[in-house]
């Protein structure tokens, strides 16, 4: 089923109450539709919804992401655009710990990677909080 007949499904089913769809977090994730009934379509949406959080255009090492600005026409008539980062995605061996890793990285990154080597990059960005 199409996500977007599953949203159409929960608003269907939540539109007389009060409560909206509630998400709870933790080892167990229950989804919950209304007050007290499990629904198997919320299920459904928010795993697939949970799916794109990997997706994202985002560099892992340096942090880099989408920018917004403006494309200006001839007639300087202006309208919103989005800058995305040159992202590549490659495999890394990591000698200390002899395993490969795959990163989602720019390739400003890259040549960073060139300059200092993988293990001072990786450590650097699992300081700041970029890589976990």
């Amino acid at each position: 089923m199409p996500f977007y007949r599953i949203i159409l499904e929960i608003r269907k089913r939540n539109s007389g109450k009060k409560q909206g769809v509630k998400v709870f977090f933790g080892n167990i994730r229950k989804i919950v539709c209304g007050i007290s009934k499990v629904c198997y379509l919320c299920i459904r949406f928010f795993t697939f919804i949970s799916n794109f959080k990997d997706m994202s255009r985002v560099c892992q090492l340096t942090g880099k992401s989408v920018m917004v600005g403006n494309n200006v026409s001839h007639s300087n008539r202006k309208t919103k655009r989005r800058f995305y980062p040159n992202l590549v995605t490659k495999k890394f061996f990591l000698p200390e710990e002899e395993a490969y890793i795959t990163l989602k990285i720019s390739t400003s990154a890259l040549r960073t990677i060139n300059k200092k080597g993988i293990a001072a990059c990786i450590k650097e960005a699992r300081q700041k909080g970029f890589l976990k």
